[in-house]
């Protein structure tokens, strides 16, 4: 599976987890910058993407939709691009099992 970055996180993402998730796309480079929660959803639901985001509001309404796009919730508050793409790099093995088990929704990631 796919990750689809939120815009509250940095395009550059994209290319720093290239390797583990050569799919991987950010909002922007798909012309969904400016768009609500609801369309970025249905398109991640759409094009088999799971949304890799900071915002709470996806991993809510996961809880709401029956069948959800899987939600990767970055949990660092404010930080760098960096620390994104490090936590990130070092839960790979745990977000791989994630996307590929069909019965998980939502993975927590930080604090």
């Amino acid at each position: 599976m796919k990750l689809l970055f939120d815009e509250n996180l940095s395009p550059r993402l994209v290319d720093d987890l290239s390797l583990p998730f050569p799919e991987s796309q950010h909002a922007h480079d798909l012309g969904l910058g400016g768009r609500s929660d609801g369309e970025l959803w249905n398109f991640a639901k759409a094009h088999g993407f799971a949304i890799v985001s900071k915002d709470s509001d996806f991993i809510e309404r996961s809880v709401l939709d029956t069948h959800p796009p899987k939600v990767i919730w970055v949990r660092l508050g404010n930080c760098s691009t960096r620390d994104v793409s490090k936590l990130l790099h070092s839960h790979q093995e745990q977000i791989s099992t994630f996307l590929q088990d069909p019965s998980a929704t939502s993975l927590l990631l930080g604090r």
